[in-house]
């Protein structure tokens, strides 16, 4: 990763997964073939990207061990065909000891798996009218924060709900990443009030491009999703929005965009200890 390049095209897919894992990933693949012939580099999916089904049991019976995932093996396949590198969202990943997560793949244009990374933070809200979410009833959260080497310099790894939690986005910037991934399925009642606002929060304080695809729609359960994929850029100017249809967004960034921000306002060197 020694010749690191400076400008990129990255794409957003968004798409309204459902509880059909082979109609998900086909429609996902598709959106995928149309960003590599609009010249995409590297390309983000959604968190669930591969299946949005509803209760535990429904996703227990869902989740795959990783080495025998459907989705995962086709995303490889494309991401090496196409000469391109993949950020697949995330899957839901059944491990040895029968607990699942909630898992994000890179995986490079050689069609290798660069890394993982397992949601820290789960989803355990009452947002009212009968909106319960409880992630951790169903999925074991993880506890290693992700920053991976791509061509383009380094990329962190988050996964939706982890958006809420600054510090993390504050340590992956200090490890270097100037792009971080935040694949999610925000719903549409918290989205329509906090999405745009913490995104660009997320990439003002860490001087970081943010690059979030997202659900969007209606899904098993009738949970609905706030869709609005974002590409933003480190200064906190959106790039790109999605809307809340299907399809994929684009945007041409230069990395050097990140030295630039962080020298004007370096406020990853200001850390100060304070007492609580």
């Amino acid at each position: 990763m020694s010749n690191k390049k400076n400008s990129i095209k990255v794409a957003c897919v968004q798409v309204s997964s459902n509880d059909k894992m082979d109609d998900n990933i086909d429609i996902s693949l598709d959106f995928i073939n149309d960003a590599v012939l609009n010249g995409a580099e590297f390309i983000f999916l959604p968190e669930n990207v591969s299946m949005m089904d509803w209760g535990k049991k429904n996703i227990q019976n869902s989740a795959m061990k990783e080495s025998e995932h459907t989705a995962l093996r086709e995303y490889i396949e494309i991401a090496k065909k196409n000469n391109i590198w993949l950020n697949c969202g995330s899957l839901t990943v059944l491990l040895e000891d029968k607990s699942i997560v909630n898992r994000s793949y890179l995986i490079s244009s050689d069609g290798d798996i660069i890394s993982h990374y397992d949601k820290i933070h789960m989803f355990d809200v009452d947002l009212g009218d009968g909106q319960k979410y409880f992630e951790s009833s169903t999925y074991t959260p993880g506890s290693n924060i992700v920053v991976s080497p791509t061509p383009w310099g380094k990329v962190g790894l988050t996964i939706c709900y982890d958006l809420r939690f600054p510090n993390l986005y504050r340590d992956i910037a200090k490890l270097g990443a100037n792009m971080i991934s935040i694949p999610s399925a925000f719903t549409f009642t918290t989205g329509r009030a906090h999405w745009h606002t913490l995104l660009r929060a997320r990439a003002i304080e860490t001087g970081t491009f943010i690059i979030a695809a997202a659900q969007t729609g209606t899904h098993a359960g009738s949970r609905k999703t706030y869709g609005h994929s974002l590409i933003v850029d480190p200064w906190g100017g959106i790039l790109a929005d999605a809307g809340s249809g299907l399809g994929v967004i684009y945007s041409q960034i230069n990395i050097d965009e990140v030295a630039s921000a962080r020298k004007k306002i370096p406020s990853l060197k200001h850390d100060r200890d304070y007492k609580v």
